[in-house]
């Protein structure tokens, strides 16, 4: 073993020696000088199942070894099913150094919680919106059994970034260190995860007052592992009706998947829940037909922690062959075990998550194995340009491209204002401290705190507000203190997460619990849906208990379960615009082109090619078709979202659809000519295109904000006018 692992604590070496490791991997030798020396941040970024949890605990647990008055690690993770993951992982460890591990969260028995509260020590883990819960409601308690704190380590650390939940997470960090007398001195923080865009960013992520250096760690062999990959096209009939049913495209893929997957593990990324349960009743179908056990069972958020961790358990054995049909939900780190493949059912939502799921495979030295499966309508003489084109193909075949050929993926958005998140982290600091002076409160938020880009004068136009609606008042004192209203939002149980949290209904079968549905998704009594992969028929509604009673049925659709839809990245789009102009979709490994489309799919691409250069597409952004004009960017949502708006505040009729606008009954010169009218003039700030639109509200308290802040918030998440402007500039200048 090398002169870092002497490092460690006997009792670890030991630990380590008896998973019969013949060494360490080098993110973990990497990782054991900084972390023991203390006194820095630490990045540790490499690939799923690479080691990075071994390679902070294997050091951060040898330095808390004679840590007994208080916590020595304080671990937080973006999912409670992480936390009961990473216990497990820990347990054999904790036990043989004689540490405590103590899962912190919502489905943690009080019993547990009440052993770590009179004697606290060793590590907790714990989520941002429980941390929030003890700091309102236990601040005395934390700053005894958290004062020793020496290491907080964030997993999975890109799901928080440029998020409410990051925002707040960080805000409750710096509350920590002020609550326990280390503004001066911090706590170290380890951030670990398999997708950071950016990497030389992400410091400031971490820690917005930079007062402690930040070191690095990447993982040296995260670009040698094996990759098998295959994109098949499907056709969706156009004559395709209720009482002329041919067979669907998804059908079809679900009949592929089948033949696939079964009798061997695999994930199945659907998107969506509405689709994750469809594909899943579809497989169990088939199953049922041939007159075989069930291999395939949904897995996603609304469904019961009992029927997710019951799936879960299943692939961790890795004794039956099992096939989860999944959204976000297992794109995280959840160890669950081995799975052959991976396929991913219509574009993937970003390429950060693609790298995700395409982590799930190919453990333990095997290949990694993509499939995709990309669904795209028939042609007909109705058919509009976005059909024509491919879009959706397009897309994925550049997603691809950028994670394997560039390792590229998005970089979090980290200029957004979040006020809605500010806010909240007002009220929750004056519900901690009973009474907070106003410069106090800006100093912590906003000069030591993550809001740095909310100004004095955003500052003082909100707590105007709040005290105008009841949330806050001033006491004779000049402190700052909860109002009726505010207290009321403080004490309702849902107040600890920043991030929406909709009234839903339990779905109830017999006595047993299958999950949660928005209370908007409109069921009605005996209709049929499809649920937990089964289909139910709704025997009755309690409004009052929020209950749905089901029964077992035939039949039945995916009920909808709302959510809301990914903005595609300007470096995707202008992939998508060099894979056309170069007419070659093929990823190049050491100069061999690989071809990784199916004989179907490479039929789309060029049908999508021949209207490409037919168009002339390549140098022509703007075109006639018909009676309406189409302008296709190539850039990302932002811009989309913009040139939108600003054709809309001139009376044409503008839409968006994957990243192509439609202007409806106009002339070609006429838009061309308003545009260059547009450049000629002082343009639009990104708040006065929000005014514009009418239903702003889009994280959870935006609708006590008010609606300067809501309009310029909204403005700086949804438009981007300086780059519009800018690309306008580029492209009318050809015209001149």
């Amino acid at each position: 073993m090398s002169y870092e692992f002497q490092r460690l604590h006997p009792t670890v070496q030991k630990w380590v020696y008896k998973q019969k490791w013949s060494d360490l991997r080098d993110i973990q030798k990497q990782a054991i000088d900084p972390i023991l020396d203390g006194g820095k941040d630490i990045i540790i970024s490499a690939s799923t199942a690479s080691g990075k949890t071994e390679a902070f605990f294997l050091p951060a647990c040898s330095a808390i070894t004679d840590e007994v008055n208080g916590f020595g690690i304080l671990y937080i993770s973006p999912l409670k099913a992480l936390i009961n993951d990473q216990y497990r992982r820990l347990e054999d460890l904790c036990e043989m150094l004689e540490m405590k591990i103590t899962p912190w969260h919502g489905d943690i028995s009080q019993s547990k919680k009440r052993i770590a509260k009179k004697s606290p020590s060793g590590i907790v883990l714990i989520t941002p919106e429980s941390l929030e819960s003890l700091l309102i409601r236990e601040s005395g308690w934390v700053k005894k059994a958290f004062s020793s704190i020496k290491y907080i380590v964030i997993d999975e650390f890109h799901a928080f970034i440029g998020s409410e939940r990051g925002y707040q997470l960080l805000s409750l960090l710096n509350r920590l260190e002020i609550l326990i007398n280390r503004p001066n001195k911090p706590i170290p923080r380890i951030a670990l995860s398999a997708t950071l865009g950016n990497l030389e960013q992400i410091p400031i992520q971490l820690r917005s007052n930079s007062s402690l250096p930040c070191v690095i760690i990447e993982d040296s062999q995260k670009n040698q592992s094996t990759l098998k990959m295959k994109l098949s096209g499907y056709i969706e009939s156009a004559d395709k009706t209720a009482d002329n049913p041919k067979e669907s495209a998804l059908n079809q893929i679900c009949e592929e998947l089948y033949t696939i997957c079964r009798g061997d593990s695999h994930l199945i990324f659907a998107n969506s829940r509405q689709r994750t349960e469809s594909i899943s009743a579809k497989l169990g179908d088939l199953c049922e037909q041939n007159i075989v056990p069930n291999e395939f069972f949904p897995h996603h958020g609304s469904l019961s922690k009992y029927l997710r961790e019951e799936l879960e358990s299943r692939l961790q054995k890795e004794t039956l062959p099992t096939t989860a049909v999944c959204t976000m939900t297992l794109e995280l780190g959840i160890d669950i075990g081995k799975v052959n493949s991976v396929a991913q059912v219509t574009a993937p939502h970003s390429v950060s998550s693609l790298r995700q799921r395409l982590g799930r495979s190919g453990r333990r030295g095997s290949a990694s194995i993509l499939r995709m499966f990309i669904i795209e309508n028939e042609l007909t003489a109705n058919s509009n340009i976005i059909d024509k084109l491919r879009m959706e193909l397009l897309q994925s075949i550049a997603m691809l491209r950028l994670l394997i050929s560039n390792q590229w993926f998005e970089p979090a958005d980290t200029e957004q204002f979040h006020f809605s998140t500010f806010l909240h982290q007002i009220l929750a600091i004056l519900a901690q401290w009973g009474g907070v002076r106003v410069n106090q409160l800006y100093i912590i938020l906003c000069e030591s705190g993550v809001f740095s880009k909310i100004s004095i004068e955003h500052f003082k136009t909100l707590l105007v507000h709040m005290g105008n609606k009841n949330l806050i008042t001033q006491m004779s004192n000049g402190e700052l203190t909860l109002s009726d209203m505010g207290e009321k939002l403080v004490d309702q149980y849902t107040f600890y997460a920043v991030f929406k949290t909709p009234e839903e209904y339990r779905l109830i079968n017999g006595s047993k619990t299958l999950g949660t549905l928005p209370i908007d998704s409109l069921i009605l009594p005996d209709q049929s849906i499809i649920f937990a992969g089964h289909r139910w028929k709704v025997k009755d509604i309690d409004p009052e208990k929020k209950v749905i009673y089901v029964k077992a049925t035939q039949g039945g659709q995916p009920p909808r379960f709302g959510g809301e839809g990914m903005h595609i990245h300007d470096r995707i789009r202008q992939e998508m615009l060099k894979i056309y102009s170069s007419g070659d979709y093929r990823i190049y490994v050491d100069n061999r082109p690989i071809d990784f489309l199916d004989t179907v799919a490479r039929e789309l691409f060029h049908e999508g090619l021949y209207l490409f250069d037919k168009l002339n597409l390549e140098k022509d952004w703007i075109v006639q078709q018909g009676k309406d004009v189409y302008i296709l960017p190539w850039m990302g949502d932002k811009i989309v979202n913009t040139l939108v708006v600003v054709l809309t505040r001139a009376d044409y009729k503008a839409t968006a659809f994957a990243g192509i606008v439609e202007i409806e009954k106009v002339k070609i010169s006429e838009v061309i000519k308003y545009l260059k009218e547009f450049l000629q003039i002082k343009p639009p700030t990104n708040t006065d295109l929000a005014k514009d639109i009418k239903d702003k509200s889009t994280e959870k308290y935006d609708n006590w904000l008010p609606e300067s802040l809501l309009t310029e918030g909204y403005g700086q998440k949804v438009f981007d006018i300086e780059g519009t402007v800018k690309w306008l500039r580029l492209k009318l200048n050809t015209k001149l």
